[in-house]
């Protein structure tokens, strides 16, 4: 990207989005197209990749972001927003989280209610004590009231319909599905090497 705007444009962009990150170690923005396509409100597309960044308490360890053509409604720019998208836009991408810190995510305030509810749907238990990746599953554990030792149990994950889908290793009967914001369709998900990794595409707007 060699257009002096668009550089300029997306350096401001990086930092915004810096600003809504608990946590960001390296980010790259590019913003496809030119200034005279921005300057009639059009880009072509955007691309972010990032590493080591904290999002509402969730780490995400790689992240790759790619979005179709972007309108820009440059006559609605407010403070404390860096575009204004006059329609909706796509995007797609993959993110890889590991399990120690999803873990340990899933145990914070924040998320300890979805936390909790994957160990009642899955094992009748909560609160979650613990979530581990375990090579190419996830492992909860939980700590019922008659007996001394936790429980541990292990599940596979897949994506299914748009959304995330648990199931007991051996008894696929014993299922959670996670729910999700419509406008975001999970297309694929992988366990392996201490990682969760996630593919989708969503739709964005202003």
């Amino acid at each position: 990207m060699s257009d002096p705007l668009l550089q300029l444009i997306s350096a401001g962009l990086g930092l915004w989005i810096r600003s809504r990150c608990d946590h960001v170690g390296d980010l790259d923005l590019t913003l496809q197209g030119s200034s005279l396509g921005l300057m009639r409100g059009r880009l072509q597309g955007a691309v972010l990749t990032a590493r080591d960044v904290r999002f509402q308490g969730l780490p995400l360890q790689h992240a790759e972001i790619s979005s179709g053509p972007i309108q820009v409604d440059l006559t609605w720019l407010r403070p404390g927003q860096m575009l204004a998208l006059k329609g909706p836009c796509q995007v797609s991408g993959m993110v890889a989280m590991p399990g120690q810190p999803l873990g340990d995510a899933l145990l914070s305030e924040r998320w300890r209610d979805l936390g909790d509810w994957l160990a009642e749907q899955l094992m009748g238990l909560k609160p979650l004590g613990q979530l581990r990746i375990e090579n190419d599953e996830l492992e909860l554990m939980a700590t019922a009231a008659a007996q001394q030792d936790p429980i541990r149990r292990r599940f596979q994950l897949r994506a299914e319909e748009g959304t995330l889908v648990l199931s007991a290793s051996g008894s696929p009967e014993t299922r959670a599905v996670l729910p999700m914001d419509p406008a975001i369709r999970i297309t694929d998900a992988k366990l392996g090497a201490g990682m969760l990794t996630l593919q989708g595409h969503a739709i964005v707007t202003s």
